[in-house]
């Protein structure tokens, strides 16, 4: 079985792009981008509940391999094949280190310069009206998945979505227009739970103001590990060019 079915049986649809969630003229930067934030879904050590996530980063990593390189993608884009027989698609290949050499850890304060270069720009507001149609309306299922919110971003988010419904950009969806205050309440409570926890884990693992963010990023990947789209999901995606400036470009 091929790259192409194999994506079709463990992704549903056979369409490289549509695997990692990009467009088909997407750049470089966002091929990667897209690759690491699905990748986060099926790596081995965050998804042990998903018996075929083994099967499915390795599909990824295959289909990564085609996407950025330039020859290959041109073949791809024009005939719809791919070169089965091509060395970065070998069976033997460590998907997993050629994933961490992708992707090398971020510093806390690419974190915080990240945050206030994120919240309230185009960028944040694409992706929320994106999670909006994706959870059709869904607050619990956003602020969830919302990149760089907390319980107190709510208010703030819930904004800009209505300012989006109101101006018709994106669809009156029942379950935002006119959610109870029950659901509100619940959600704010998970919210102060999961914040207590935070700091319990801070105060156990003996770190001082500064550091109690890390505490609070580390819960946070705990609770949304199966959304994927946590703070430091996104941030090593956001920011693994930045480490790898300079460096050649894997060719494969």
């Amino acid at each position: 079985m091929g790259l192409l079915e194999h994506c079709e049986q463990f992704f549903n649809t056979s369409n490289l792009y549509e695997v990692l969630g990009v467009p088909k003229g997407a750049t470089d930067a966002e091929v990667r981008r897209g690759y690491y934030k699905i990748s986060l879904q099926v790596h081995p050590d965050r998804a042990s509940g998903d018996q075929d996530a083994t099967t499915k980063f390795q599909i990824l990593g295959k289909v990564y391999a085609v996407l950025s390189d330039k020859e290959q993608r041109a073949v791809y884009d024009e005939q719809g094949v791919v070169d089965e027989e091509s060395d970065s698609l070998s069976q033997d290949r460590d998907w997993e280190e050629h994933w961490r050499r992708l992707f090398p850890k971020i510093t806390l304060q690419d974190i915080m310069d990240f945050e206030k270069q994120y919240k309230d720009s185009e960028e944040e507001l694409q992706d929320l009206k994106r999670l909006y149609l994706l959870h059709e309306g869904d607050m619990d299922q956003i602020m969830e998945s919302a990149l760089c919110c907390s319980h107190e971003d709510e208010p703030r988010v819930r904004d800009i979505l209505q300012r989006a419904v109101d101006a018709k950009d994106i669809p009156a969806y029942k379950a935002f227009t006119h959610e109870s205050s029950k659901k509100k309440a619940n959600r704010k409570r998970k919210a102060k739970k999961e914040q207590q926890e935070a700091e319990e884990m801070r105060k156990e693992m003996g770190l001082d103001a500064e550091d109690s963010l890390v505490a609070m990023i580390q819960q946070r990947q705990k609770s949304k590990e199966k959304g994927f789209n946590s703070l430091i999901s996104d941030l090593e995606a956001k920011y693994c060019k930045k480490n790898n400036a300079g460096k050649k470009g894997s060719k494969k």
